[in-house]
């Protein structure tokens, strides 16, 4: 199942968001074992409407972020998340642009650059091994 995120320039929103979104999934009463957020924002208002369900995470359902920012480790449950590279990005593109640059100075061709960087996924609390939450919630009674 993929939801979207509506636009915003609001960067709580995305909290919000991930509340509402969750509550949506939950009361559409069709089983799933994690959600896998937009952002870490995202999946904190994720959590907060699962356990406000009465679902447990991640007993029940695992839930992954997205950038790792400073307050995953200190959530309830620590949140797995993906981290991205940021400084090796940065550096990254500020040397694409400076090579730009210095084409265009030198008067000598450039083409368009494409750079893949590895992210690393943090594990911490928020997962659980996957055979373990096969079925989790779907006792007909969950519903009831």
């Amino acid at each position: 199942m993929i939801v979207d995120l509506p636009e915003s320039r609001d960067p709580i929103s995305s909290f919000e968001a991930g509340h509402k979104l969750t509550e949506e999934l939950v009361k559409q009463k069709r089983p799933f074992t994690a959600i896998l957020a937009f952002d870490d924002l995202t999946a904190f208002g994720t959590i907060r409407a699962l356990t406000k369900a009465g679902l447990r995470v991640p007993e029940q359902c695992s839930v992954i972020g997205f950038d790792d920012v400073a307050t995953c480790a200190l959530y309830t449950p620590p949140l797995t998340t993906v981290r991205q590279p940021m400084e090796t990005m940065g550096a990254t593109a500020v040397g694409i642009v400076v090579d730009g640059i210095n084409a265009v100075l030198e008067k000598r061709e450039t083409s368009a650059l494409h750079r893949k960087v590895a992210p690393e996924l943090v594990v911490r609390e928020s997962t659980v091994v996957c055979s373990k939450n096969v079925h989790r919630w779907t006792d007909p009674n969950f519903f009831a």
